[in-house]
């Protein structure tokens, strides 16, 4: 059964019409502007386009000679066109929690299912391929194979060349290339804001070597092993944690934001293992006293991690020498890590050296945030860059959220660490958003996933340790290839 292009084109128009596409300049989620914004989400607000994308969906289906015995939505935009696809076509579907519940059945897929069935993972959109993944690993993980993923829109930015390099076949419905071409053809797009889009989506390819499409996309530098970053850095700390995260086979730092000093050294042994760096915020803890930073430091030899107060300073340099060296938590004196804002200038970074730097400590500039509204991106970014090249000695690297669309390169020895992680996803009510360990690794560019909640808030925080450990390193060792 073929494909009716006048359908196709209908749907195009359709989806415009209802700003489901929408053209302008938007914000992403990784902090890039877009001159494109695609938001499927207000599809389920009209009956009839609903209907229309997954009749289309299956059609390519058919058309392509998919087979499979039921399918699974990428949560949450694409459930809806699952459900349609699933009654109108009589065909079973299954669901994949985001979260899964540490009570009851505690089953990751729901759904009546056998071992060995097909399953067909259907998603509203696809770029990199990550979310697609992030449902066909636990549906292979209780026995489903996983062969076709019908989206409808495909941004081609490199996610069916990830698919295919894990033997899955896309069936898109509207290559992004398509969409264009029928808007300006229909007279709502005009070809500079067609080029306009064409180069941000070539500039904008995923993965570390992004194979090219029709729109003509970069390719981005090979990545490095740690190892080998260790040689490029002329800051002691940043050598020192690069080998030991070859060593150790681990690129996790724990953000262990409990209430008190001795729930963190508890949770500092447990962890322990399975760790890179324990990150800490001192002024937390009530019960804080002189003994914190020697029990602290004991167990990161024993355990082999570095420790990272996320202090976050942002005053003067004279009034950072004494908070970094003094006072009552004395941070210079247990802390490997610390982190800064730039928002004084450079006098920041001067004060932190000169009671850092004769310690071995290394300092993190805070370039990006993950927390929603956040400011520090563009010409903020770009300054903590510049910043940290005047003090190759002292900055050992950045807070960041996605370094691999910075100008700078891959080679440079300092260190990316990225907050917000974890392994399903999404966002809380006090605006943090998360992304997965692959997507933050293998897209975005960065060294070390940060986890807090998704680990110290676990049934069994040394469980979740070890899980979040395995994500980042497998992500690692794939961006590698």
């Amino acid at each position: 059964m073929a494909v009716n292009e006048e359908k196709i084109d209908a749907l195009i128009l359709r989806l415009h019409e209802i700003e489901a596409v929408k053209f302008g300049e938007f914000k992403l989620k990784s902090g890039i502007m877009s001159p494109i914004y695609i938001d499927l989400r207000v599809i389920v607000s009209y009956p009839d386009v609903l209907a229309s994308v997954a009749g289309c969906m299956w059609d390519v289906l058919k058309a392509n000679g998919a087979e499979f015995d039921n399918m699974c939505g990428v949560p949450y935009t694409a459930l809806p066109i699952a459900t349609c696809m699933s009654l109108n076509n009589d065909c079973p579907m299954l669901m994949r929690r985001k979260e899964v519940k540490d009570y009851g059945t505690k089953k990751a897929i729901e759904g009546a299912f056998t071992a060995g069935q097909t399953c067909l993972v259907v998603e509203d959109l696809v770029t990199s391929g990550a979310s697609v993944m992030e449902t066909v690993e636990p549906l292979n993980q209780v026995g489903l194979k996983v062969k076709d993923v019908v989206v409808l829109i495909d941004r081609e930015q490199g996610g069916e060349a990830r698919l295919a390099s894990n033997d899955l076949r896309l069936h898109a419905v509207l290559p992004l290339s398509r969409v264009l071409k029928t808007l300006e053809k229909e007279g709502k797009m005009s070809a500079d804001l067609v080029q306009s889009v064409k180069a941000f989506i070539a500039a904008n390819q995923t993965g570390p070597n992004a194979s090219g499409n029709e729109m003509g996309a970069a390719e981005t530098p090979k990545r490095l092993a740690y190892a080998a970053r260790a040689e490029l850095t002329a800051n002691q700390c940043a050598k020192d944690l690069w080998n030991l995260m070859e060593t150790k086979k681990t690129n996790l730092c724990v953000a262990a934001d409990v209430d008190t000093a001795a729930e963190l050294i508890e949770l500092a042994d447990k962890l322990g293992p399975e760790i890179c760096i324990l990150k800490t915020h001192c002024d937390l803890y009530p019960d804080f006293d002189d003994t914190f930073g020697s029990k602290l430091l004991e167990l990161a030899a024993k355990h082999k991690f570095m420790i990272f107060e996320d202090r976050k300073f942002a005053d003067i340099g004279n009034t950072v020498v004494g908070q970094y060296g003094s006072g009552v938590h004395k941070i210079a004196d247990w802390s490997h890590i610390t982190n800064a804002h730039i928002v004084p200038g450079s006098g920041i970074i001067d004060g932190l050296k000169s009671v850092g730097l004769a310690k071995g400590r290394g300092l993190l500039l805070l370039a990006e945030m993950s927390s929603k509204g956040t400011m520090a991106n563009g010409a903020y970014t770009e300054a903590a860059v510049k910043m940290a090249a005047e003090h190759p000695d002292f900055v050992m690297g950045f807070i960041s959220t996605r370094p691999s669309a910075w100008k700078a390169e891959w080679s440079k020895g300092l260190v990316q660490m990225t907050p917000g992680v974890q392994l399903g996803g999404g966002g809380d009510a006090m605006g943090q958003q998360y992304n997965t360990p692959e997507r933050v690794i293998g897209e975005c560019g960065s060294d070390v996933i940060i986890v807090g909640r998704g680990i110290y808030r676990a049934a069994d925080p040394a469980a979740a340790a070890a899980e979040y450990r395995k994500a980042g390193w497998d992500a690692y060792t794939a961006a590698l290839a």
